[in-house]
């Protein structure tokens, strides 16, 4: 397992944008899937975004089309760019990270607040 550290929340208004950053404690190159989730007041935990090792990326539909994830290896590190931020992205985002060969996450990050004002 590899510690996960997000940064980059904050307080935006609508319209705005955001880019919250996951740096990771060791190589996220062998990790198949890393991703963004994110807790609103009252409600479940829900996936935002993904992207496999390979570079492939599934959104919620919620975001498509607004936000994007990356990663960089040689960072270790995995971003998600959120443009035209809505009243209703206001959560904690929390990235994690599956094992090699794993779908399943295994890692979790403590979480960064995104507030988003109308």
């Amino acid at each position: 397992q590899v510690q996960l550290v997000e940064s980059g929340g904050g307080l935006v208004q609508a319209g705005g944008s955001l880019r919250l950053a996951c740096a990771a404690s060791g190589s996220i190159f062998s990790i198949n899937v890393m991703g963004w989730y994110r807790r609103a007041p009252g409600k479940s935990r829900e996936l935002v975004a993904m992207i496999l090792s390979g570079g492939d990326t599934n959104y919620a539909g919620s975001v498509k089309g607004r936000f994007t994830i990356s990663r960089d290896n040689t960072k270790n590190t995995v971003y998600l760019q959120m443009n035209s931020l809505k009243p209703e992205d206001t959560a904690v985002y929390s990235c994690a990270a599956s094992a090699p060969r794993s779908w399943a996450m295994s890692s979790w990050g403590q979480g960064t607040q995104v507030t988003v004002y109308s």
